[in-house]
């Protein structure tokens, strides 16, 4: 067989280097560096060799240089030219560029048992162990960016899920039943799993719904739209503009959409003018559109789950319909561990947890904020920091009415055992 000759990669290459590249792999698993950075710097000019027999492109090593450092982007060869030290002869002469250069340290990152592993050992390069390596690709494109812009949407801050204080059975049912199944989609169907498309979240207000929504985004990588009926209605009318907006979203790849106090668009139809009547129709069936496509969650949230058409909450709509109610003892206590830290309190969270039974999240926050606000007046005032006490809280509580009546939360206790569907 010819012997090869290794030379600089020069722009009419382009195109063989692709195909060795499809041709090339023996890991079956996607290279570290996608075709396109590889592409952009040969494109760029970064130090490339390539390897010629009888005038073909049999061999390839593409780096990338950054500063004093430089990363082996591809070692590609055609297959009939493997293990005849080719991989060794492109990788020796990129490298030697690459230190004339400048470069003090070369890497190179391959799915292993792929092509090019055995020359990089056979070149003096040594395999890092104890090694983990951790990818997370971005869930939005360039091209959709405008397009979120345009809707109102935003793409939430990492770590929301993780600031939920306390409400740990709510979070762990949400965890298992949505975030699992959205976030390994393969593994979900492997077990015969369909990912959800719709979700409603009920309960009394200030317990943390859109709350929930926001961090479920968050957790997912995801892109948030809330949709505001007040909105729509005003722009287009409420019918029309709930298929327009769900028309636009079909062009997102990912999303999750946040229908607060649905029940303002989604009553019941009996005894409804046509107007509601169509406002519901039209809804039903964008939720219908919404659920044939991947990669996207509908949550919508109702204080009062009983004030929904019937027709709304039917299998087939909702994968799920989870009660979020005001937290228990332990998620109290966590919730309270949380403001205190924030604080720099020494006060007694089991204490006000008791105290604060049938408190939502969002009336403790009140409290937190209201105790915060006075110790910071008092420190302003005397010039002495001031350290808020269990007997701050407490008082406060104690002036505090809480957002959950008994009877609200009696009712709730009745949807759910009617109404819910973990």
């Amino acid at each position: 067989m010819t012997r090869w000759h290794v030379r600089d990669y020069i722009s009419d290459d382009l195109e063989a280097v692709v195909r060795v590249d499809a041709a090339s792999s023996t890991a079956g698993e996607p290279p570290l560096f996608p075709l396109s950075d590889t592409v952009a710097a040969l494109q760029t000019l970064h130090p490339a060799v390539v390897a010629t027999a009888d005038g073909e492109v049999v061999g390839v090593a593409v780096s990338r240089v950054e500063g004093e450092r430089a990363w082996i982007l591809r070692i590609c060869m055609a297959p009939a030219w493997r293990n005849q030290g080719l991989g060794s002869d492109l990788i020796t002469a990129l490298e030697h560029r690459l230190f004339a250069g400048g470069v003090r340290t070369v890497h190179a990152v391959l799915p292993e048992g792929e092509t090019g592993a055995t020359a990089l050992h056979d070149c003096g390069f040594g395999a890092r162990t104890g090694l983990v390596f951790f990818e997370k690709s971005a869930r939005v494109t360039p091209q959709a960016v405008s397009l979120l812009a345009s809707l109102g949407a935003e793409l939430p801050p990492g770590g929301l899920w993780q600031k939920v204080a306390g409400m740990q059975r709510e979070k762990e049912l949400i965890e298992r039943r949505l975030v699992l199944p959205l976030a390994h989609p393969d593994m979900a169907a492997r077990h015969g799993v369909e990912p959800p498309r719709a979700v409603m979240l009920f309960g009394p207000p200030g317990t943390g719904k859109s709350t929930f929504a926001h961090a479920i985004a968050s957790r997912l990588g995801w892109p948030f739209l809330e949709l505001f009926p007040a909105r729509l209605a005003s722009e287009y009318g409420l019918a029309s503009g709930l298929n327009r907006r769900f028309d636009e979203i079909t062009r997102l790849d990912h999303v999750l959409v946040l229908i607060d106090e649905v029940e303002e668009i989604a009553g019941t139809r009996s005894g409804a003018d046509a107007t509601a009547v169509g406002v519901v129709n039209e809804l039903l069936k964008a939720i219908v559109r919404f659920r044939g496509q991947d990669g996207r969650l509908l949550v919508c949230a109702t204080n009062d789950v009983t004030t929904l058409d019937s027709a709304f909450l039917r299998h087939g709509r909702f994968d799920y319909v989870l009660p979020v109610g005001p937290p228990d003892d332990r998620a109290r206590t966590a919730l309270w561990e949380s403001y205190l830290a924030r604080a720099g309190a020494e006060a007694d969270s089991t204490v006000l947890a008791s105290a604060s039974e049938g408190f939502t999240p969002a009336d403790i926050a009140h409290v937190a904020r209201t105790v915060s606000q006075a110790q910071f007046e008092r420190t302003f005032d005397t010039g002495a920091r001031a350290h808020p006490t269990t007997e701050d809280y407490l008082r406060t509580i104690g002036e505090t009415r809480p957002t959950v009546s008994a009877a609200m939360a009696q009712e709730f206790a009745h949807q759910t055992e009617k109404f819910a569907r973990v």
